[in-house]
């Protein structure tokens, strides 16, 4: 994470953590909507396709609920995260927020968010999965409503595999081994010009969590605390190691580059590796990057050991536990989540619906490659989802790729980089409480 954004959150913090546990929200979640007039302010990131889409579905809203007024306020990443903490920090938040996992338990445990249980009168999340509700829960309260969903998957590339006339694996059955085995025939037969696999733990924490939710543990327990064992940890970047240093992954410098490169540029969507850790609903912009015939495999290791594999919201929509009129703004969070007309504009753009009536609705609207990103999340089993990551560790991520690139760069061990990475993610975490 850039250091203004970590700035950024730390004015939040510093700024409302006791002006925040002493105020809840301006009035009843609870209660009845109000006839008089009422002004929300919504706030997401994203780019001018999103915002078109969001914006049709405020007129849809404001046309059914004619007191009620949206102002929509939208950002790209970078800085939205920064004007959100600034907001808050001034008691100025908006009604409604997109919020994401990464940061959900930062705001939520410094009282920042509503609890949604309080505005069940006004929302209704009986279509959701319960697995994908707890995605946006913190100690039993519902602080995120997720609005998309994604499994993480290998993505291979079947032209290629045609190609090189080796077979697609049988993903109901594969190991870790066995991705090492195919993804060396594929190197081979590339002649150093198409790589087995695109190298993983560059920019996502999800298959350290998924390897260790394999072996039955996890990366923090219900309090927060990292109980990722080491060697699990060292497993997982000796793993990496081992590709590049057999060629069964492209060299360091070209894995490293190709990942800060973002996706249009990485080794899936050039055709220069067969398989690629990405997330079921990247299928569609891969798919149009490389111009080949991609597939949705599940991951390796998931029949040998326990279910690993869980639902990641693509974002959530949260409330601010400021807001003066929380009952409307739990109505417009019901109408963006449940209403199929509003359903039908938004699609996928972000992510495969959580809900499970919605997702079924706009079916017959979608692409061949967003069907078989809803296809995949609706058979591919899962266990619960992985404690939501703690208020601190919103670093998580770039923590991880510092240690992975050292171990690829020799700077660092697998035993090396397991040790330090998970004191420092306890660091993290200690030193926001």
């Amino acid at each position: 994470m850039p250091v203004r954004r970590r700035t950024a959150l730390t004015v939040l913090v510093s700024l409302t953590a006791s002006l925040l546990a002493a105020c809840g929200s301006g009035s009843d979640a609870g209660g009845d909507l109000t006839a008089e007039p009422v002004t929300l302010r919504f706030t997401w990131w994203g780019a001018d396709d999103r915002h078109k889409r969001t914006q049709q579905v405020i007129e849809m809203f404001q046309k059914k609920h004619p007191n009620i007024t949206v102002k929509g306020e939208f950002k790209e990443w970078n800085g939205y995260w920064d004007s959100l903490a600034t907001t808050m920090a001034a008691n100025d938040a908006p009604d409604i927020m997109q919020m994401d996992e990464l940061y959900i338990a930062s705001y939520a445990e410094r009282g920042a968010l509503l609890d949604l249980n309080e505005a069940k009168k006004h929302l209704d999340t009986a279509d959701f999965d319960q697995k994908a509700l707890a995605t946006g829960a913190v100690d039993g309260k519902q602080y995120g409503l997720p609005v998309g969903l994604g499994m993480y998957s290998i993505m291979v590339n079947t032209d290629l595999l045609a190609k090189y006339n080796i077979p697609l694996p049988d993903d109901t059955k594969w190991s870790w081994d066995d991705l090492k085995a195919i993804g060396e025939q594929v190197s081979k037969a590339g002649g150093g010009q198409v790589f087995g696999v695109q190298s993983p733990g560059i920019n996502d924490t999800a298959g350290l969590s998924i390897r260790a939710r394999q072996q039955g543990k996890a990366l923090f327990d219900a309090a927060g605390k990292v109980v990722l064992p080491p060697e699990i940890a060292t497993q997982y970047w000796q793993y990496i190691s081992d590709l590049a240093k057999t060629g069964i992954a492209a060299p360091p410098s070209v894995t490293v580059e190709k990942a800060s490169a973002g996706l249009n540029q990485s080794a899936t969507a050039t055709n220069t590796a067969v398989f690629g850790f990405w997330w079921n609903t990247q299928l569609t912009a891969l798919t149009a990057a490389s111009g080949a015939k991609l597939k949705l495999l599940r991951l390796p290791g998931e029949s040998q050991g326990k279910p690993g594999a869980y639902y990641k919201p693509s974002m959530f929509w949260s409330v601010s536990a400021r807001s003066k009129h929380p009952a409307e703004a739990a109505a417009f969070v019901n109408f963006l989540a449940n209403d199929e007309e509003a359903a039908k504009i938004l699609l996928t753009e972000r992510g495969v619906p959580a809900n499970q009536k919605i997702r079924a609705a706009i079916s017959g609207q979608l692409k061949e490659t967003d069907k078989a990103a809803k296809e995949y999340l609706d058979t591919v089993p899962v266990g619960d989802p992985p404690r939501i990551t703690p208020n601190g560790a919103s670093t998580i991520d770039a923590i991880l790729k510092r240690h992975t690139e050292d171990v690829l760069f020799g700077r660092a061990t697998p035993e090396q980089a397991a040790a330090s990475y998970i004191k420092e993610v306890q660091a993290e975490v200690d030193a926001a409480k």
